[in-house]
């Protein structure tokens, strides 16, 4: 595993971002670990996510001359990883959106440097429906930018929807973007760096069979 992807994940356990125990999700599911990027919430903490962040988007090639951050998660991680790739000497441009456009001030959806004819890189914290990254993507258009990449923190790796029969396509909701959209996704890391992670450690190793029966139930085409 990449230096990158551990220095995250033993992050997220320091930070309670990951949990394992049994969690219903939004879905329905009971899953046995649960992640909430609301818990990187000191600078510090954030400081060293975007250094996984950073890490992960220099090491998948992926060219772009700005961020921009969803609201409301990608926000803060836009603006974090923005200072990291500052503190490594590229200063990049940033913008984010609204939930609501605002009809006084400076008015409008978007706030922040301007998208036009700009290679922009999303970033947020994971995909689980796909319509926050859907709704973006068409802010980057509508803008005049162009959609580079995204970069989440974690793929669920995990099908929408009812599980397909065998033999059918699984796609998660990250492949299922990068599909429709022809824009990479980059994940600093997926559930199958989650159960490696888990077997090398004596703390999580308890945990790991219910994240493999987890991923047999739900887990997409590329987790298996």
């Amino acid at each position: 595993m990449s230096d990158h992807r551990s220095r995250f994940l033993q992050l997220a356990l320091h930070s309670q971002a990951l949990r394992f125990g049994e969690f219903t999700l939004k879905s329905g599911r009971l899953s046995p670990y649960f992640f909430n990027a609301g818990r990187f919430d000191s600078g510090a903490k954030l400081a060293d996510l975007a250094a996984c962040y950073a890490d992960a988007v220099e090491a998948s090639g992926v060219h772009f001359d700005l961020l921009f951050g969803p609201a409301y998660k990608g926000i803060p991680l836009a603006t974090a990883l923005a200072c990291e790739f500052a503190r490594r000497g590229r200063d990049l441009p940033v913008a984010f959106n609204r939930k609501e456009a605002k009809a006084h001030g400076e008015g409008g959806m978007l706030i922040g440097a301007p998208l036009e004819d700009r290679q922009v890189l999303i970033v947020d914290d994971v995909i689980t429906a796909g319509t926050a990254i859907r709704e973006a993507l068409a802010m980057i258009q509508a803008g005049g930018g162009r959609v580079a990449g995204i970069v989440v923190a974690l793929d669920r790796q995990e099908v929408l929807g009812e599980v397909a029969g065998a033999g059918a396509a699984r796609r998660s909701a990250a492949q299922s973007v990068a599909a429709e959209t022809g824009v990479p996704v980059i994940a600093v890391a997926n559930l199958h760096d989650l159960l490696a992670f888990a077997g090398e450690s004596a703390e999580l190793v308890s945990h790991r069979d219910r994240l493999l029966a987890y991923r047999a139930s739900y887990g997409s085409s590329a987790s298996d």
